[in-house]
């Protein structure tokens, strides 16, 4: 799957997006203005002012419906998800050139919150996939002590974890020393 510079951020910032709500044992890590702003630091959210509560419920709010479209199992469901989200977000494309990147789209209006920003924009780049007829590269890790999500843009799309030095390497470990336990009894090598 072809995707530019910009869809491809966008993906990213929706997968931390959705990383960081609850999981089992994991806490939320998106609950106050400074989790907002460290999230939108380290995935690079352009534009963003001064940050408030209210910013911090709309981006959760945002985050919930993203995880709406990772959930559905079927594409005509998670096309309406999205768009009326990035409706929602008065989308209004731009050709901008900031920050030393080339010429690319923004989707979300001038002066817009960060929730309309990260709606318009993940919104747009999750809608590119679902028209590409890709929606099957919406993914959960499939460790199953890990529902972290992903977008599988690996060319045969065998990627299966979130991360595979953590979830694929223990998962491999755990695999192999059941092995050992089977044939030798244990699992010490000898």
């Amino acid at each position: 799957m072809q995707i530019n510079h910009d869809t491809r951020c966008a993906l990213d910032q929706a997968v931390e997006l959705l990383n960081t709500m609850a999981d089992g044992e994991t806490p939320d890590t998106l609950v106050s203005v400074a989790d907002l702003r460290a999230y939108a630091e380290r995935t690079n959210v352009s534009g963003v002012g001064a940050l408030s509560e209210d910013d911090v419920r709309a981006v959760r709010a945002v985050r919930e419906r993203f995880a709406e479209v990772f959930a559905t199992e079927d594409t005509r469901t998670a096309a309406g998800l999205l768009n009326a989200l990035v409706a929602e977000a008065g989308t209004t494309p731009q050709l901008t050139d900031h920050d030393d990147y080339d010429w690319h789209v923004h989707y979300f209006a001038p002066g817009a919150s960060v929730a309309q920003h990260l709606a318009a924009d993940c919104g747009m780049a999750l809608a590119f996939v679902l028209v590409a007829g890709e929606r099957d590269r919406l993914r959960r890790c499939s460790a199953p002590d890990c529902r972290r999500v992903f977008v599988d843009l690996s060319r045969n799309r065998s990627r299966r974890y979130c991360d595979s030095r953590t979830c694929g390497n223990r998962l491999h470990v755990a695999a192999y020393r059941a092995r050992r336990r089977e044939s030798t009894g244990s699992d010490v090598p000898r």
